[in-house]
């Protein structure tokens, strides 16, 4: 009947979802565009964009994009492909793998990590790179 066309990333660019704090997501979160989360999220996280984790926001799960930014607090395992940025006041806890990492002084960076070229995406439960 209506003929849906999935937009290309590209096409995406500009375009943020963004969850604002007092909110709290149970489940998982599957996006292409951008995110910007400053409320608190119990689940999976995937996306092809750039994920930011403002001051309030917080993440108990694994979480799988390009790039990320983080002010808040996340638990679990990330994946960046490309950069993650860790703020001062950030608190990260887990196993993390990223292409480049950036950590500002005083963040709380209580997790293993490890440095790839190319790191693998997971993108609806296939590797993609």
């Amino acid at each position: 009947m209506f003929n849906k066309k999935e937009k290309p990333y590209t096409e995406l660019l500009g375009k943020t979802n963004r969850i604002v704090e007092g909110t709290v997501i149970k489940g998982d979160i599957i996006s292409k565009a951008d995110f910007r989360l400053d409320g608190e999220l119990i689940g999976n996280f995937q996306s092809a964009g750039k994920l930011v984790i403002g001051p309030t926001g917080s993440v108990t799960g694994d979480i799988s994009c390009n790039n990320a930014d983080i002010e808040g607090k996340f638990n679990g395992v990330i994946q960046v492909t490309e950069l993650l940025n860790v703020k001062s006041k950030a608190s990260i806890y887990g196993e993390v793998t990223v292409g480049k990492l950036a950590v500002e002084p005083g963040a709380d960076f209580s997790a293993s990590c490890s440095m790839k070229e190319n790191v693998k995406l997971l993108t609806d439960g296939k590797e993609t790179q």
